[in-house]
């Protein structure tokens, strides 16, 4: 039997390759085994899992009926789940799962290819942490699933809207918001839910039909797929481009002119406004593989800023112990803490917070970034995924070897800090940095850049295409 393990944010594999109809009763059945282990022995050493559970689904191949299968071996395991009556976005199994103290289950592959699918597993609100899917992993293959015939089917599309609503200012939107907004689904689980927000005058909705083929691209919000949401905010005259990944819990942004804006722009743009017009003053958390301007700006508005491991889970978790109150991601994840909100990325939520600053400032997205840029730098970013023989099993020992390697400049620019949180991140003297990060799950090698000039940001990733390919055989 393949094996079935959580990395950053879920379980996947490949349809009717991996991702089976058996694996699923197994990884069901083991979060079953897991849920009342802990209820038993809170092995967790917090509030015991003992709420109803919720199982979700995204818009891929079958996805609704792996749900079902999942929620039939929960229901033989009595842990009294609710399966929805609807695809929605992950982060409304995340909100479910605080909203009814229990355990959500989300069958999705988020930005992944087609041929993919896979499982999240939400506690509290946000991504299940390692000792869980540790927990829930040691289960699998111990005990033989069985399912229930009857289970429960429930529609909660509006009381996710409801929270949605909750968390933005929709008077000021439609009050301002004159011109088009495209909104772009991606073919993804967010489909149709904007008209029930964004005054339909202005809204345009393009790729939400239902489509397990996704067009023929990735569902992932980044520039490379997002030229029909370009081409639509020129052909309409739209002041603003809002893109959805395939969960809807990642956020892509193309300005008024067409032109994609990188996460490492769009969140200082985000921070700003949070901190200068909602007055925010808590800690900045980012994944190590964001950009320098959150940081630039954390220094000069006196805020605190710190850099994680990439995985949404580890900055949510600063966000709901409360010692951070802004979280963003180099995929496109965003998340801010206010009293009726959850420490998870979401996709509607930072699109409908965008709109916000639109609203507020009286500000085109270009005009936003444009005040970034000028006070806090430009940010030219860049990531490249090179294909090597075997995952890299042990990133410690493969970044110790690396350090060894390095010059002590790189584009004549000296070296101000070596970051080994996850892989190896290179500082330079100009705030210019270059992260190389294999994955520990697929034998991919992860290469980043960032500085203020394009070609300089390329000469970055050459250089580390040189160190990385050699022993790994990138290409």
């Amino acid at each position: 039997m393949d094996p079935i393990k959580f990395g950053t944010d879920g379980w996947r594999g490949v349809i009717a390759r991996d991702f089976t109809f058996e694996n699923v009763r197994r990884a069901a059945q083991a979060i079953a085994d897991y849920v009342k282990e802990d209820q038993a022995r809170n092995v967790r050493k917090k509030t015991p899992l003992s709420g109803p559970m919720v199982v979700g689904y995204d818009r891929r191949f079958q996805s609704d009926a792996f749900a079902r299968e999942i929620a039939q071996v929960l229901e033989a395991n009595h842990l009294n789940p609710t399966l929805l009556a609807e695809s929605l976005p992950t982060p409304a199994i995340s909100y479910l799962s605080r909203k009814l103290g229990g355990v959500g289950v989300m069958v999705t592959a988020s930005h992944n290819p087609p041929p993919y699918n896979g499982v999240k597993i939400k506690i509290d609100g946000r991504a299940a942490l390692e000792d869980v899917t540790r927990g829930v992993e040691s289960w699998v293959g111990r005990t033989a699933p069985t399912r229930a015939a009857e289970i429960k089917i429930k529609s909660y599309r509006d009381v996710y809207l409801q929270y949605l609503k909750g968390r933005s200012d929709l008077a000021l939107i439609k009050a301002k918001i004159k011109k088009p907004v495209v909104v772009d689904y991606m073919h993804g689980a967010g489909s149709g839910l904007a008209v029930d927000l964004i005054d339909g005058k202005t809204l345009v909705e393009i790729r939400a039909a239902h489509d397990p083929l996704f067009g023929g691209v990735h569902p992932e919000p980044i520039e490379q797929y997002l030229g029909a949401l370009s081409e639509a905010v020129k052909a309409n005259k739209a002041c603003v481009g809002l893109a959805l990944d395939g969960d809807a819990d990642r956020f892509g942004l193309v300005d008024e002119n067409g032109r994609y804006l990188t996460p490492c722009q769009v969140f200082p743009m985000i921070v700003l406004y949070l901190i200068e017009k909602k007055k925010f003053t808590g800690k900045i958390v980012q994944s190590v593989s964001l950009g320098y301007l959150a940081e630039r700006i954390a220094k000069e508005k006196g805020v605190a800023f710190e850099q994680m491991p990439v995985g949404f889970k580890y900055v949510a978790e600063k966000l709901a112990t409360g010692e951070a109150q802004i979280a963003g991601e180099e995929s496109g994840g965003y998340a801010w803490a206010d009293k009726s909100g959850i420490a998870e990325r979401d996709g509607m939520l930072t699109a409908l917070l965008f709109l916000e600053m639109m609203a507020a400032t009286g500000k085109t997205p270009s005009q936003l970034w444009k005040d970034v840029e000028t006070k806090y730098g430009a940010s030219f970013y860049k990531r490249i995924d090179y294909r090597i023989h075997k995952p890299v099993v042990d990133k410690a020992l493969w970044t110790t070897k690396l350090v060894k390697k390095l010059p002590k400049k790189i584009l004549n620019t000296g070296i101000k800090e070596l970051i080994q949180i996850d892989g190896l991140k290179i500082v330079l003297e100009d705030g210019h940095w270059l992260l190389m990060r294999p994955s520990g799950t697929e034998p991919l090698m992860r290469v980043y850049a960032e500085s203020d000039k394009p070609e300089r940001t390329q000469a970055l990733l050459d250089h580390a295409k040189k160190w990385v390919a050699p022993s790994l055989g990138a290409h």
